[in-house]
């Protein structure tokens, strides 16, 4: 029996492009996990970019924003946006992965304590971004499902997009691609079956700190600024999983 999705995942099979592979219940329920796993990560990075401030004070040691305090906020918004409570695992495989991800972004808080709740220094340089990437990390050692951010001009290597991902970023650039549609795709990658669903994202205004204009002005982080504007496109997180 299949976990019951919300309209959020129900609707992957509108831009669903197969290759010529199989397609059934199974190659179904990977792409609504996929689709799960997105909003996962969408959800743990929203609320660290809301708690930037809170993160970037130096005038407090402890802050609070502790890996327990994150999981329950991620938890909590994940039910609301899919009404699938991550409190209540039922053993499903769907569930199973998604546990996953949720125990490798409380890793990543974990990890960061330290930097966290260090006084006398403001930027810190734990961000939305470099978060959604470490949990990608940390997600794909116990799964093998890779989740990342991914765009034409990623900052970070593993973040560059191979030839697929590519393909998808430039589409979704495309004004006439309507906004915000998912792009999946069965293929194949190391010879083997693969779920490839990716998910297109659009800056805002805390994205624009860093990739906003002037383009090529250095950011906080001694990078240089894409010249993203706000609402334009921003790249994609992308989702490679296995088919079993």
């Amino acid at each position: 029996m299949r976990v019951r999705v919300s309209p959020l995942v129900a609707g992957i099979g509108v831009c669903a492009l197969l290759a010529g592979l199989p397609v059934n219940a199974k190659t179904g329920e990977e792409a609504d996990t996929a689709e799960l796993l997105i909003a996962l990560v969408k959800i743990g990075r929203a609320i660290v970019s809301e708690h930037q401030t809170l993160i970037n004070d130096a005038t407090k040691g402890n802050k609070g924003f502790t890996d327990d305090v994150v999981g329950r906020k991620i938890v909590e918004q994940f039910l609301a946006e899919t009404r699938i409570d991550l409190s209540h695992p039922s053993g499903h495989s769907q569930h199973e992965s998604l546990l996953a991800m949720l125990q490798s972004e409380r890793e990543v808080i974990l990890d960061a304590q330290p930097a966290i709740n260090k006084q006398g220094i403001a930027f810190k340089g734990f961000i939305p971004s470099s978060f959604a990437r470490k949990a990608g990390q940390k997600f794909f050692a116990k799964t093998g499902i890779k989740v990342k951010l991914t765009s034409l001009d990623s900052r970070y290597p593993g973040n560059q997009p191979d030839d697929f991902e590519a393909e998808v970023l430039r589409l979704f650039a495309d004004p006439r691609h309507p906004r915000g549609q998912r792009y999946a795709k069965v293929t194949v990658v190391n010879g083997k079956p693969a779920m490839r669903v990716m998910s297109p994202e659009y800056a805002d205004a805390a994205c624009l700190v860093c990739h906003g204009g002037p383009e090529g002005e250095q950011d906080m982080m001694g990078m240089k600024k894409e010249g993203w504007v706000e609402g334009g496109p921003a790249g994609a997180i992308s989702v490679v999983m296995p088919i079993r």
